[in-house]
């Protein structure tokens, strides 16, 4: 998923995103551990995937309190 995909996203449809991905992040992990998950790249992308959107909401996050402010 590309930055610019997440940028377009509303702050609540990035945590429902970042849950999604936690959670295909788990099935992904428990697959691994019983030897049944046959592309291992997946498990790093989907990481990177969470941590991008995770990054893009806090910068959200602190766009919209400077606003405030």
């Amino acid at each position: 998923m590309k930055s610019s995909e997440i940028r377009e996203m509303g702050l609540e449809e990035m945590q429902r995103k970042r849950d999604d991905l936690k959670e295909e992040m788990f099935n992904l992990r428990f697959q691994h551990g019983a030897g049944q998950l046959e592309n291992t790249a997946k498990l790093k992308q989907t990481k990177h995937d969470i941590a991008r959107i995770e990054t893009l909401i806090i910068e959200q996050q602190r766009a919209d309190k400077t606003e405030v402010e």
